[in-house]
């Protein structure tokens, strides 16, 4: 079946596909997305809603594969490698690895720097342009610590993080706990980010979707994209509902780019190479009576604590193992065990939601933005890591200026795909 052209076709409905599209419909494109599922049922669904500059600096680190073999052992570790034969993801890691040092980590930290921070600046307008409801708060976000050598070694990255115009403020643990109710004793001290915010996720995502709809754009659900090839001026993609045709096409496909990139006929092996999903988990509560004032990283567990109106959630961690689907229990109750370690009321009185998701995880932790090497009227737009909803508005408007032919508000070169050619 062949449909009605539309002069932009978006391969991916999760936050960057929906961003990237409303962003192309303000700039007088027409466009349709293709989703396989459902608009936001993603990584961007169970995120932990944390606009964050102060995460600027990338897994990519000195010292991070170290610490991943020796976590290997043990399943509910922050950063887990589920021991199995994969060739892809070794030869992943061992790309991953060439990036674990001082001179690519501060590289790598500057392009995220610039797009959060290009990000962080846009929401406000970003969302009251849309009225997108998604509860959104600048209220800054907290580390906390109960390890006085963990805190130490933490407050040696402020100075990275400082170079690259990201502000932080130390605080004392009792000062802290005067401030912080919340919190059980033996706190030991927290950072601040002022800079940082937060918002619902899943209403984020579902008000893009409403917003690109309401401009005039078409969001095709279950919709499972087969093949995409330049076709004379513009582009043919193959689905399961039949073909769509283009003047340009975007792949946004997140954490799934591996698999689009073997799938297409010819292949795309540097997106197959760059690219790995990292398995992240998340348990939704009703509110629990007492809670942080603002989103807390509960540092040495490494587990993120979001406060909503609606809602209270525990996320993150990051696990290697393919697209395993299984919900693992025991990094499910790792949450809740650091959470009851920190905080009087961890949990919430009622658990809504337990979810998984893969983040797009990119061997050197920057996203992959930009024309698709040697291939006209395709575009790129992936590799967020764990910073989709964050870098959202930026990576919108960068991609909408690039397929456009404007210039860009800040430098695309280091978010250029060929870089992995």
């Amino acid at each position: 079946m062949q449909h009605d052209a539309r002069d932009v076709l978006v391969v991916g409905g999760g936050v960057i596909g929906l961003a990237c599209g409303l962003a192309l419909l303000e700039s007088g494109r027409s466009v349709r997305v293709l989703e396989a599922g459902t608009a936001g049922c993603g990584s961007s669904h169970g995120n932990c809603g944390t606009l964050t500059p102060s995460h600027a600096l990338p897994l990519a680190a000195p010292g991070t594969i170290v610490r991943a073999l020796h976590w290997m052992l043990t399943p509910d570790a922050p950063l887990y490698l589920k021991p199995r034969f994969d060739p892809a993801l070794w030869s992943w890691l061992l790309r991953f690895a060439g990036h674990c040092n001082a001179r690519d980590w501060m590289r790598s930290g500057a392009a995220r720097a610039a797009l959060l921070q290009a990000s962080r600046a846009a929401f406000p307008d970003w969302i009251a342009s849309h009225g997108i409801e998604c509860e959104f708060a600048t209220t800054g976000t907290d580390h906390v610590f109960r390890d006085a050598a963990a805190l130490e070694e933490y407050t040696r990255d402020l100075a990275a993080l400082a170079e690259l115009g990201i502000a932080s403020e130390v605080i004392d643990g009792a000062a802290y706990a005067r401030e912080e109710p919340a919190l059980r004793a033996g706190v030991v001290g927290a950072v601040r980010f002022p800079g940082d915010a937060s918002l619902r996720p899943d209403r984020y995502v579902a008000g893009l979707a409403q917003a690109l709809r309401t401009a005039g754009g078409e969001i095709v659900e279950h919709c499972e994209v087969r093949n995409v090839t330049t076709d004379g001026d513009g582009v043919r993609v193959a689905t399961a509902l039949g073909d769509y045709r283009g003047r340009d096409v975007v792949l946004a496909v997140g954490a799934w780019s591996p698999r689009l990139a073997r799938a297409l006929t010819p292949g795309l092996p540097l997106l197959a190479r760059a690219m790995q999903p990292g398995k992240g988990y998340s348990i939704t509560y009703d509110r629990p009576a007492l809670v942080p004032r603002r989103p807390l990283t509960l540092h040495e567990r490494s587990v993120c604590v979001s406060i909503w109106g609606s809602g209270y959630r525990l996320g993150s961690t990051m696990e290697f193992s393919g697209f395993d689907a299984s919900l693992n229990r025991r990094r499910l109750d790792a949450l809740e065990r650091a959470a009851h370690e920190y905080l009087h009321e961890g949990v919430g009185p009622v658990r809504c939601e337990e979810w998984c998701g893969w983040r797009p995880m990119s061997v050197d932790d920057v996203p992959l933005l930009g024309p698709v090497p040697g291939r006209a009227h395709q575009w790129l737009a992936t590799g967020h890591g764990m910073l989709g909803v964050s870098m959202s508005p930026g990576t919108a408007q960068l991609l909408a200026d690039l397929v456009c032919g404007r210039t860009p508000a800040f430098d695309p070169a280091p978010y250029r795909p060929d870089r992995f050619a």
